[in-house]
């Protein structure tokens, strides 16, 4: 059965990276540090690198990044996350993710800027642009998926509104151990998860904290 899955990265103290990006560093400042441990698995740099060499790590933060790819048929995505706010008005504009996306599998991008032409790009990945409610959207990517999972794809204001409309199966959050004091608020008005899902933890030789909140399978 299909189900919606959220991957998020937080600091110690509860903030993902503030968007203040830049066209080198598309993510934010604080991206680099709170997502060191992803980016150095061996998963992250084939997926998102292309590097077959096999190189990276192989303990328990690669076992969640795997995980993070495994059986996803569809994603959603909010506006930043694709890159629409750096060129909102250039109808060429295809993104932040290069020519070949790690997606390979249609993605939904929510933005007030829809209608916008469908971009299909090399690798099997096709960006869809809707405005419409969540639970719409998230109908279509269901279809779309083929049976297999949604994965909810950010910012965290967009992973909160799935969240917040009980829309979300899975949720990972990854704890770097640094502090940011500063960034978007991870947890702001969620009060109350745990009592819907299972909490699980695991801390990794990175020091990475793996929180995970998983909902009963749906009958």
């Amino acid at each position: 059965m299909t189900r919606v899955r959220i991957g998020l990265f937080s600091s110690l103290d509860g903030y993902t990276a503030a968007p203040d990006p830049s066209a080198g560093n598309p993510m934010g400042e604080d991206w680099g540090p709170l997502t060191a441990a992803y980016g150095a698995t061996r998963t992250f740099r084939q997926k998102v690198l292309g590097d077959t060499s096999g190189a990276g790590t192989t303990g328990i933060d690669e076992a969640y990044a795997s995980a993070y790819f495994s059986g996803v048929g569809a994603e959603i995505m909010g506006a930043a996350m694709f890159g629409l706010h750096a060129n909102p008005d250039d109808p060429e504009w295809k993104g932040w993710w290069g020519d070949e996306p790690p997606f390979g599998y249609p993605v939904y991008v929510l933005t007030h800027a829809a209608p916008r032409p469908s971009i299909a790009m090399d690798g099997g990945t096709t960006f869809h642009f809707r405005s419409g409610a969540l639970e719409d959207v998230l109908a279509e990517a269901t279809a779309a998926a083929g049976g297999r999972d949604i994965r909810v794809g950010g910012g965290v204001r967009t992973a909160q509104e799935f969240l917040r409309a009980g829309l979300v199966d899975d949720l990972h959050v990854a704890i770097a151990p640094i502090v940011l004091g500063r960034g978007n608020r991870v947890w702001d008005d969620l009060r109350g998860l745990e009592h819907t899902h299972a909490v699980r933890t695991e801390v990794a030789e990175s020091g990475t904290i793996h929180v995970t909140f998983t909902r009963e399978a749906r009958r």
